[in-house]
């Protein structure tokens, strides 16, 4: 099982952020990786651009049209990884694709193949339809290439969150809220204990938490909550945006932007 979150001595979360990829364009997307591997970031959440997304708010819609917009695709990204997963010390890429957008045009067995033959430690296909799941599963482990599976806090149903638990081999992310990304529980992420210690009974895997985390106060309460690790997105990628939109050094920001969530403040 791939390990994607090294959980260091003194107790620190793992990291996951998201990206599109080809938001930034991909070869400064390129240096943008390799500094997440020098900084110590455990993994990158890599999504191939699709449109429409209904799980995601404003900011990573406009991502994915900025990527869309110059022509990224399967092909793309994965070609991308292949160049630079050899060069990479420590993190860990988790390739998001759609289904129905990047994949279900081709034969499941062939698209595995190629996703895993690029170097891609892990796989988190976005709304695979029941009839397909089975197959998805029989498939991935064929291939050896861990997944990643998920499940909703409040809103999962039972058979919903034993089907995560079973087949999670790289990470279960549990949703912290039913909405789009980029917003948090309005009652805050307090009540999350009772799920993760439920679906940690029943999995060796990691349990990573996202939708909402943005600062690290938010990064400290979800870990104290239980989960192994933390996945930022919306807010990453809007450091993302506004750099682009105003000329400024993309990976510089994003720099400043892990170190905030890393950093623990000493307070007097």
């Amino acid at each position: 099982m791939a390990e994607f979150f090294d959980q260091t001595a003194d107790g620190e979360p793992g990291l996951a952020l998201f990206l599109n990829a080809g938001d930034p364009p991909l070869d400064v997307l390129r240096d943008l990786v390799l500094m997440l591997d020098e900084d110590g970031v455990d993994c990158l959440e890599l999504a191939v651009p699709f449109p429409g997304s209904v799980t995601d708010g404003p900011v990573i819609r406009r991502s994915h049209d900025r990527a869309l917009a110059l022509g990224v695709g399967l092909a793309e990204v994965l070609s991308f990884i292949a160049d630079v997963r050899p060069r990479l010390k420590r993190l860990r890429i988790a390739l998001l694709a759609d289904w129905s957008y990047s994949v279900k045009s081709r034969p499941l067995p062939e698209v595995v193949a190629e996703i895993a033959q690029s170097g891609a430690d892990g796989l988190l296909l976005h709304a695979v339809p029941p009839r397909v799941r089975t197959g998805y599963y029989e498939v991935t482990k064929a291939a050896g290439l861990p997944i990643v599976t998920t499940c909703y806090h409040k809103v999962s149903t039972a058979q919903v969150q034993a089907e995560a638990v079973e087949h999670a081999s790289a990470y279960l992310y549990l949703v912290a809220q039913y909405g789009r990304s980029g917003t948090a529980p309005a009652e805050g992420f307090g009540d999350l204990a009772g799920t993760v210690s439920s679906l940690r009974k029943g999995t060796r895997a990691p349990i990573a938490v996202g939708f909402g985390v943005k600062t690290r106060d938010d990064v400290s309460t979800v870990h104290g909550l239980g989960a192994d690790a933390v996945i930022v997105g919306s807010a990453g990628v809007a450091r993302v945006e506004e750099a682009l939109a105003h000329g400024r050094d993309v990976v510089a920001e994003f720099q400043d932007f892990v170190k905030s969530l890393t950093t623990v403040e000493q307070r007097s």
